[in-house]
């Protein structure tokens, strides 16, 4: 049995987009390229096809994926999460003690995650270190440049 995904209706949708781009779009475009290659004769000596059907494999196994991923996802009702503390969902407004820099991230999981647009995943190194936090206190966070500490200044969904 495989493990239950929370998504954002948002974040769900977006994987059901991209399946659908991978059955209607590059699955046909892989069949006609595998249709081309078989053309060129014989098979036993042609790398096309062999790239082609190597593709295919690929191509279904990532369909595979997010067809489970999807039947396993469950999207999260944001209206009634908790916001005394910080987790999954959580949009939190920081303040790295250090320079006194204030960022606000959205907690969420790992196949949302944009930096650039301000989504960090649960399982980053600060994702973590906010989890269970609630406002005014400190979390003293351990990332690639060394530990920082911050104060969470605000919680909201």
């Amino acid at each position: 049995m495989s493990e239950i995904k929370y998504f954002t209706q948002e974040g769900l949708q977006k994987l059901k987009d991209e399946l659908d781009d991978l059955i209607l779009r590059e699955r046909p475009r892989i069949v006609l390229a595998i249709q081309e290659a078989r053309d060129k004769g014989d098979l036993s000596e042609n790398a096309e096809y062999d790239a082609a059907k190597e593709a295919q494999g690929l191509l279904e196994a990532k369909i595979a994926e997010l067809q489970e991923l999807i039947f396993n996802a469950r999207v999260l009702d944001e209206s009634k999460m908790d916001t005394s503390k910080v987790l999954l969902y959580s949009t939190v407004k920081i303040k790295n003690t250090k320079n006194n820099m204030v960022m606000t991230y959205a907690i969420v999981p790992e196949k949302e995650a944009n930096f650039k647009e301000g989504k960090i995943s649960i399982n980053s190194p600060i994702g973590k270190g906010l989890l269970g936090k609630q406002v005014g206190e400190m979390a003293e966070i351990t990332v690639p440049a060394g530990k920082m500490q911050f104060e969470v200044l605000e919680i909201t969904r």
